[in-house]
């Protein structure tokens, strides 16, 4: 479904099931997967490789050179940028670095991500922390400029021990999903 005040370019490519909503833009070359939501007022492109079960809020700009895997979760207002240096009055159209969010990957409400990093995969993004570095799979990330204080678990759960360690993200992602219980932390079991 394309919202009929939305538009997109015909070299565009939409996958089944994805949904777009008011005032958007979808630009040229750009790919987008299955089943994915992009809320009111965003802008995709151009050359933008979006994978399937993503959803891009209200109010986000994703740049040339940005590659967002699968289920990647973008929040309101979050940025991407695509220029390190950007001037006004100077083209640097060839220095566009690129950006890749790793599978699973949650950017918070209003924050940005400085081109030229990798977000892995799970990751999580505080609300308002800018991203000027890679960041590790699990990690979870705060603060300006961004700093990792923790890990989380596939589902988002926060743990603050090594991921690497016995009984940190790999037991509880394994022990969450064979639950019902969301909480990583319950000591319910089904």
């Amino acid at each position: 479904m394309i919202h009929e005040s939305s538009y997109v370019d015909s070299s565009a490519e939409i996958g089944e099931g994805t949904r777009i909503w008011h005032f958007s833009h979808i630009r040229a070359g750009t790919k987008i997967g299955k089943n994915c939501s992009v809320g009111q007022n965003v802008m995709i492109g151009p050359e933008v490789t979006v994978g399937n079960s993503c959803k891009i809020q209200n109010n986000v700009s994703v740049y040339k050179n940005v590659t967002l895997e699968d289920e990647v979760f973008c929040g309101p207002s979050c940025v991407f940028t695509n220029v390190v240096n950007p001037r006004a009055f100077i083209e640097r159209k060839h220095q566009f670095e690129t950006t890749i969010v790793r599978r699973g990957a949650s950017i918070g409400a209003n924050a940005t991500i400085v081109c030229g990093v990798e977000i892995g995969e799970y990751a999580m993004i505080a609300a308002g922390a800018v991203v000027t570095k890679n960041v590790p799979s699990h990690a979870l990330m705060m603060g300006v400029p961004a700093r990792q204080v923790g890990w989380v678990t596939r589902e988002g759960a926060t743990v603050l021990n090594d991921p690497s360690a016995p009984g940190s993200l790999a037991d509880l992602d394994a022990a969450q999903s064979s639950r019902d219980d969301p909480n990583p932390f319950s000591s319910e079991q089904t």
